[in-house]
């Protein structure tokens, strides 16, 4: 049975994924910045991270991440397990990769990933990364979708959804978290 890759995002009320703590230069603004996930959400993510064996990450969401993991300590373990976890990295433009256990895949990274979820191993997740969460959901290689929904609309910025994807899933799961944050997880449902 093949690894589930698993797409983790915060999202809009209007379906924005992109530059959520506002370190993308988007003009977006850290618009999760304002809620909080309280203990639910903050275990919900810890959980996440430690039941993964790989990340998957587009460029500019590696940068954001590579800019900070390295440098955080933290007593539950989440910045130890993200610093030593393989990261596959899709870009066309990246010749080198400095955070720890860091892999740039080939030009074709759709195929790169596509090898990784089906050998063996744990789940793998993908955090952000809208451009290549696009070519991924077109591929119907996602088989999960974690969303944590935050009660804001922003009006622009990169959606979770491409225009023309269409795919069916089941939910599994939904809680409210924290100060309005809804967690809902669906499965992607083949039986179309």
């Amino acid at each position: 049975m093949p690894r589930k890759l698993i797409a983790t995002q915060y999202i809009s009320l209007d379906g924005v994924i992109e530059d959520p703590v506002g370190m993308e230069e988007s003009g977006l603004g850290d618009w999760t910045g304002p809620f909080k996930r309280g203990p639910e959400g903050d275990g919900f993510k810890h959980a996440e991270l430690m039941s993964c064996d790989a990340l998957v990450f587009g460029r500019r969401t590696y940068e954001g991440f590579a800019a900070v993991w390295p440098h955080v300590q933290d007593e539950a373990g989440f910045a130890d397990r993200i610093n030593k976890l393989p990261k596959h990295i899709a870009s066309r433009t990246m010749t080198t990769a400095s955070w720890a256990n860091s892999m740039i895949l080939s030009e074709d990274a759709v195929s790169d990933i596509r090898r990784l979820r089906a050998a063996d191993g744990g789940d793998i997740l993908v955090y952000g990364s809208a451009t290549l969460l696009h070519d991924l959901l077109a591929q119907d290689l996602v088989d999960r979708v974690n969303l944590m929904i935050y009660p804001v609309t922003l009006g622009r910025g990169k959606r979770l959804w491409a225009e023309g994807s269409a795919a069916r899933f089941a939910l599994i799961d939904v809680r409210v978290l924290g100060s309005g944050i809804l967690l809902v997880r669906y499965d992607r449902d083949r039986a179309e």
